[in-house]
């Protein structure tokens, strides 16, 4: 059976904020121009939004330029922004610290952003742009000259051994005179396109970090709608990069997370046993008594901001979004940045096509230039040496992030720099194992039970979409030197190291079933050995409301 093929004029990998945002904005100028252009959007998740986590505080800017009575659309930004605190945890106490002046929340919402990302599909369905959920990108198409042609949808129906089953289906092609790739932080087509195009030639390593998430129904008379509470310190040591948020949202809901840096030293540390503890804080956990946990969620995110951001256009397409890296850490938002790439490369990519005259593998010049003239632009290069500045530690991060920020502007004469997350492991040997409380079932869970709540779910016989360039890696190398940092870094319990019934001939054993698509594995493995790719297009989590 041979692939069928598609022809349209914009392909758009993922149906994130950036990828929604930019066939939006495609339709309406060609609504404008009294034109029209076939934008074509596929989604690996079963539907629009599943695959979407954040915190989530939107800054509503992009929105507002994307659909300016977005109000009277009905768009769920339901909870404004009313109160701020950001806090310095100890073991037992709570203090609080000036809020930064980028982390206040004044005329923001408190969202879902997977429900922004369904109300999004609606209005691009409703301008014509047709989004294919449950199917997912799979392999680049490139064009005799080198270009990119578009993209193939992975075959349906492949069992574990590699062989066809009943059931086979092949994939479908997408051809296109672009193509944006929107799959979000460590998208699996994007890694390719850096290598293959050099993208990252001319920028720092990208640095994550990795974000876990649980939404509460919580007594009414704790409910608090509108306040967003930040906190640093306990449980995380003074040189691991990371904190908590805490968002109140309408219908007695909290999205309670927490955030570790991808750049941690010590292979013990264990991000989701860290969230886990952190609730147990007096200043936390009385507001999580009597609730009731109703979902649960982990992301990376990237953390590099201007000095990480890559080559964004090659022949035939454009990277936008998170795929790019445009979070501004210190706001702990992308959302609007990610949404203003979009539009910016939606600009750009009518600009070529609107004539007619541009064939395939065109070239998007004008976005970055369009980007660089933003407020995304301005706003990242300011915001450029908070992060790495807590690489000398959690106080010096502070007390200079205050004077990058008041005294300078954001604009003081040097960028600090960023190093790849998966080089800064310590040798177990020169570390202390960190021994973490079992989970009481009140507040603190363990990792199965919070992955049933994801409705992470995928076709069993399917080869895993976990791969290792070399299998013997794991054991000789991670668990001889590190121990086995996949066990802990992990945050849905996909990695085992398994032994026989004495003791010996260890080997990793993947549950790939687990996988809540987070892409840690592909970005902290020290030896770079684990490959994250698609799995079957609608495998992996469905979040409600997250």
């Amino acid at each position: 059976m041979e692939r069928e093929s598609m022809e349209c004029d914009v392909v758009i990998v993922g149906a994130g904020p950036s990828g929604l945002a930019a066939a939006i904005r495609l339709k309406q100028l060609c609504a404008e121009a009294g034109t029209d252009l076939a934008v074509v959007v596929l989604e690996k998740g079963a539907e629009v939004g599943a695959h979407i986590l954040s915190g989530a505080v939107i800054e509503p800017r992009a929105l507002d330029e994307l659909f300016p009575d977005w109000k009277e659309r009905g768009a769920p930004l339901n909870t404004p922004a009313a109160v701020d605190r950001f806090v310095y945890l100890t073991k037992t106490g709570a203090y609080r610290l000036p809020t930064p002046p980028q982390m206040n929340n004044h005329g923001n919402y408190i969202v879902s952003l997977g429900n922004v990302c369904r109300w999004l599909g609606e209005q691009a369905e409703a301008l014509g742009v047709e989004i294919y959920p449950g199917f997912a990108a799979a392999e680049v198409l490139y064009n005799e000259d080198g270009s990119v042609k578009g993209v193939a949808t992975g075959d349906m129906g492949i069992g574990k051994d590699g062989e066809k089953t009943a059931n086979y289906q092949p994939g479908m092609e997408l051809h296109a005179k672009v193509t944006l790739f929107a799959e979000g932080v460590r998208g699996s087509l994007t890694k390719g396109l850096f290598e293959r195009f050099d993208l990252r030639r001319d920028c720092d390593p990208q640095t994550f970090g990795i974000g876990l998430k649980e939404l509460w129904e919580v007594d009414p008379a704790k409910h608090k709608p509108g306040t967003i509470v930040h906190s640093v310190g306990w449980p995380l040591d003074g040189e691991t990069y990371g904190g908590s948020f805490l968002y109140h949202l309408e219908d007695n809901q909290v999205a309670i997370g927490f955030v570790v840096g991808l750049d941690y030293k010590n292979p013990f540390l264990s991000p989701f046993e860290e969230f886990q503890r952190f609730k147990q804080h007096p200043s936390v956990r009385p507001l999580l008594e009597g609730g009731r946990r109703i979902a649960y969620g982990a992301r990376a995110l990237n953390e590099g901001g201007f000095q990480s951001i890559p080559e964004l256009v090659f022949p035939g397409g454009a990277i936008i979004g998170c795929s790019a890296g445009f979070l501004n850490v210190p706001k702990i938002k992308g959302s609007h940045t990610a949404m203003k790439s979009g539009m910016l490369a939606a600009e750009a990519a009518f600009e070529a096509l609107k004539d007619g005259s541009a064939g395939a593998g065109a070239v998007l010049d004008a976005y970055p230039e369009k980007l660089k003239r933003s407020w995304v632009w301005d706003e990242l290069y300011r915001a450029r040496n908070i992060r790495p500045a807590f690489h000398l530690g959690l106080f010096a991060g502070i007390a200079y992030s205050a004077v990058d920020t008041f005294l300078f502007r954001g604009r003081a004469p040097w960028t600090l720099h960023h190093h790849a997350d998966h080089d800064s492991l310590r040798p177990a040997a020169q570390c202390v194992p960190i021994d973490y409380p079992k989970p009481d079932g009140v507040v603190s869970f363990d990792r199965l039970s919070s992955v049933f709540l994801s409705n992470t779910n995928h076709e069993e016989n399917q080869p895993a979409h976990l791969t290792l360039k070399d299998p013997a890696v794991p054991v000789e190398h991670n668990l001889a030197i590190y121990d086995a940092p996949e066990q802990r870094y992990c945050p849905a319990g996909v990695y085992e190291i398994v032994r026989d019934d004495d003791g010996g001939n260890p080997r990793l054993q993947i549950n790939a079933q687990n996988c809540v698509h987070c892409k840690t594995c592909d970005i902290k493995d020290p030896s770079q050995n684990i490959n994250w790719v698609v799995p079957e297009g609608g495998g992996g989590p469905v979040y409600p409301n997250m």
